[in-house]
């Protein structure tokens, strides 16, 4: 059985990382990162961090937040710009479109129904959801669902590229439609026969969530795992196109018909279809107090949390489990989770005993393309770097 996902995500950066060069191009003049350190038995090499920051914003990325933590040290920092037009230095606390780490939220307050007794994993979400479905699927379970086994296509957007997103950006299509569209075109392949990492798993979670419980699915991940966690400034917009509250703009690096180059700001944009998938603002801060909480079962008990940390073992290659991703480097497993909208690419990483962990928030001019962040790319190589306590 083959793995199949149509994902960037942060497992490929990392191999990446291990083997790029790292790509520097500054185009404007740069504040100065901001950065602390505190030393502990194996701390992060500040200088290694520091040159990953250097030279924002440039033609990657006009800025880039960064924490870094565990038993191991923890160092901060940020660089770039709070936007092009100003030029004044990034707010370290900003706020930013978290994109797809909003699955591990979804996962999590699932995991926690589950422990509740008002959700079974292994129960057909037809029996949740009844007629969602039409007769041409096979039973799926709800772990096959938060693992990305269930064999359902994609649902549809605008289009494939930013050239056809961009001037819908203001526009609604409803996680309905989305589901809609996927049904509409069949199943891929059989629950659990493959892998395949895609939006719609988590779109159909939401609704489970919402028809379990009588409340929207905003409601839930907040009581659930927002508040318990203390993410105090995370939130879910729904149809609002602006992000509220301090924020570093996000730009597209458009290029023209004549070959010119412009960034375009796309820190407004209405993400209602990416919903319980990819539809969730918020800080390094404050997803850095998810992992930590999260993996220390304070938010989902044992034996759900095992979920988070388990891959099906019947698939090859399968590296995807409730909400995050394995991904092993130099013996050490680290789970993780990526997420990229336009104008930003976010990761959160941990080791399941939180030696380390890491959450970063780069201002991507290319945040969906095909070729992993060179900032990002960066940040994840001098996090790999340790420099022992001297």
């Amino acid at each position: 059985m083959r793995l199949r996902s149509r994902s960037t995500v942060l497992a490929a950066s990392l191999v990446l990382a291990l083997t790029a060069s790292p790509l520097v191009a500054p185009a404007f003049a740069a504040p100065t990162a901001a950065v602390t350190a505190r030393t502990a038995k194996t701390v992060p090499d500040p200088a290694a961090l520091q040159a990953a920051l250097a030279g924002l914003p440039d033609s990657d990325a006009t800025a880039a937040l960064v924490r870094i933590g565990g038993t191991d040290g923890s160092w901060r920092g940020s660089a770039g710009v709070h936007d092009l037009a100003s030029g004044r230095a990034a707010d370290p606390d900003a706020l930013f479109r978290a994109g797809s780490t909003t699955k591990v939220v979804t996962a999590a307050t699932v995991l926690k129904l589950a422990a509740e007794g008002r959700v079974d994993l292994d129960t057909p979400v037809q029996r949740y959801l009844p007629g969602l479905l039409t007769p041409a699927f096979k039973p799926i379970s709800v772990r096959q669902l938060l693992n990305h086994t269930s064999g359902i296509k994609p649902g549809d957007g605008w289009g494939d590229d930013f050239a056809d997103q961009y001037p819908h950006r203001f526009d609604t299509i409803t996680p309905e439609q989305v589901v809609a569209s996927a049904v509409a075109k069949g199943p891929e392949f059989d629950p659990g026969d493959q892998q395949d990492y895609l939006n719609i798993n988590y779109t159909i979670l939401g609704m489970l969530i919402e028809k379990v419980t009588g409340h929207s699915y905003a409601h839930e991940a907040t009581r659930l795992v927002l508040r318990p966690a203390g993410m105090r400034h995370t939130y879910f917009p729904g149809t609002d196109p602006v992000i509220h509250g301090p924020h570093n703009h996000g730009y597209q690096l458009v290029k023209d018909a004549d070959g010119t180059t412009r960034f375009v700001d796309v820190s407004d944009w209405n993400q209602a279809d990416r919903w319980a998938a990819g539809d969730m603002i918020s800080t390094t801060a404050d997803l850095e107090r998810l992992i930590r909480t999260l993996f220390r079962g304070q938010i989902v008990p044992e034996p759900q949390l095992r979920e988070m940390f388990t891959v099906p073992a019947n698939i090859t290659g399968a590296t995807y489990s409730a909400g995050l991703q394995r991904f092993e480097y130099k013996g050490t497993v680290y789970w993780l989770k990526s997420g990229a909208r336009y104008g930003y690419s976010t990761a959160i990483a941990a080791t399941q005993n939180l030696s380390r962990t890491l959450v970063y928030s780069v201002n991507s001019t290319d945040a969906k393309g095909e070729s992993a962040n060179a900032v990002a790319q960066r940040i994840i190589m001098a996090t790999l770097k340790q420099q022992p306590e001297r």
